[in-house]
């Protein structure tokens, strides 16, 4: 799905049969302009986004300005852009515009406080899959903006076997081995990842070989540096579960290659931004 059709979509769950409180008050010819104004310190993200939000809205009839750009600092009092378009097509995109912004820079400022506090490491920032179904691409694109990477968007472009598929699998041989037949089978490459809960698992991995990367799920600090020196940089190394802003700096010492935080995008606090009429 193209960025407009969600808009699109989002435009239609809002606006219903119509934008009757607009409608009442409003001519349909009336222009207005209006800034958007940042109430707390933060990174701004969505700035691109709500371009897009006034492009699809207004078919083009709209003037925007940028005065910040995504991933810049803001601060209390700052203006992020301006938008002069009809006033019925302002009106109606306040909330959606506000709803991503607000959202997406959230995430974007989380994510920026995990980057720094790990920035003298060569520890990398990745989200999970625990994002919001239909807003995911909005939020990974909040997490890129706020210096993170994308652990994968979905499903289809990484595999991923988790402790229910090596269960279900027979064991981490079992599920290594039958990953390897079912890509070959399909001539189809994909980086392959797993997750392991305990050294045991980690050294079972490594005598199997057969994958990318090896993730420790809730382990120990002193259980990770052990780890990373088991696997001598024979795999890539992952760190993840119930990781912190006050904890991912001691993780990132241990040396894993990435650190992975479903915070990013389920426990942010959106940041506070207002729109107003000028």
């Amino acid at each position: 799905m193209t960025t407009a059709e969600f808009i699109n979509l989002w435009i239609q769950e809002d606006e219903g049969s119509g934008d009757y409180s607009s409608l009442a008050i409003i001519g349909p010819g009336q222009k207005s302009k209006a800034i958007l104004m940042v109430k707390e310190d933060g990174i701004i993200a969505g700035v691109e986004l709500a371009s897009l939000i006034y492009q699809t809205a207004c078919k083009g009839k709209f003037n925007f300005v940028a005065l910040k750009q995504d991933g810049e600092s803001v601060y209390k009092g700052d203006s992020v852009f301006e938008i002069e378009c009809l006033t019925h097509d302002l009106l109606r995109m306040e909330r959606i515009v506000l709803n991503c912004m607000q959202r997406m820079s959230g995430i974007a400022t989380l994510t920026n406080k995990f980057c720094s506090a790990v920035k003298e490491t060569n520890a990398i920032i990745l989200d999970t899959r625990k994002t919001t179904p239909l807003f995911r691409y909005f939020e990974k694109w909040a997490v890129r903006i706020g210096g993170g990477q994308n652990h994968r968007m979905g499903l289809y472009d990484m595999i991923m076997l988790k402790d229910n598929h090596i269960d279900f699998a027979g064991g981490i041989s079992a599920a290594i081995k039958k990953t390897q037949n079912y890509l070959n089978s399909l001539n189809k490459t994909l980086n392959i990842e797993i997750e392991t809960r305990n050294l045991q698992e980690v050294e079972e991995v490594i005598s199997t070989g057969g994958v990318n990367r090896i993730m420790f799920d809730n382990f120990s600090i002193t259980d990770i540096k052990t780890a990373v020196k088991l696997i001598n940089n024979k795999f890539e190394t992952e760190a993840s579960g119930n990781i912190t802003l006050e904890t991912v700096s001691e993780y990132a010492l241990t040396g894993v290659d990435f650190i992975s935080a479903g915070c990013l995008t389920h426990s942010y606090k959106s940041l506070d931004l207002s729109l107003k009429a000028v």
